[in-house]
Formats: structure tokens, sequence, C-alpha cells
């Protein structure tokens, strides 16, 4: 086999299982300091950005709520920022054993986020 050129890629953006659209863009741009990015028109899907992150919000898939890790450039921060903001902070911010400090917050439709940086 011979060794294709490897093409460069973005940044996946991942789809969030939400009840209410609007309303979950609403959450993330207040709560969290994203944009409003679009809202397709029967309101099933659409998106939130901030800096390079995107995320698209959908009601279209009945799963799981999912688990995202994001690199925080001062973790502490950002932990000050989410909980001045209100966000629902489900673990605390500390040193793990695994050399991060990291913290955890939940949104309205229970999507967790695990903010972090190494130690």
């Amino acid at each position: 086999m011979n060794n294709p050129i490897k093409t460069k890629l973005g940044q996946p953006v991942p789809e969030l299982p939400v009840a209410d659209v609007e309303k979950a863009q609403i959450h993330y741009r207040d709560v969290l300091g994203f944009d409003i990015a679009w809202t397709y028109p029967d309101k099933t899907i659409g998106a939130v950005a901030r800096g390079d992150i995107a995320i698209f919000l959908s009601t279209r898939n009945n799963v799981s709520p999912h688990t995202h890790w994001i690199f925080a450039f001062d973790v502490d921060a950002t932990f000050e920022e989410m909980k001045a903001r209100g966000a629902q902070i489900t673990e605390s911010i500390e040193d793990k054993p695994w050399n991060m400090r990291q913290f955890t917050i939940e949104d309205l439709d229970g999507n967790r986020f695990i903010f972090h940086h190494d130690i």
C-alpha cells in the first residue's frame, strides 16, 4: 500500500441532541457565551459558535446526551467565566491524577463538557 497524501482537516463539529433548538441556542448564548450561528426554518437543527468551536443542536435524533472534552488555554479563567455565567457545574475544578486540571458542566439536555488543561 502506498502512502496517500493526508489532506488538512478542520475540527469536528458535534451534533448534540436537544429537546428544543431555539431554547438550547439561547442557553448556549446566555450561559455559555456562544453566538447563535443559524437555525433551520423548521427549527429541527441549528448551530452555535464561539471562536473556532461550532456545535450543531438538533431535535432530529433521539439519542443519549454526549460528553465532549474542550481544551481551555486558561482553565481557571474559563471555570470562573462559566461560574459567573451561571453554568450548571457538575464537577468543580480540580487537579486530576492523570495530570489534567479540569471541570465539567452540563447543558439543559444533559450534554456534558469537560474543560481541561494539562498540569
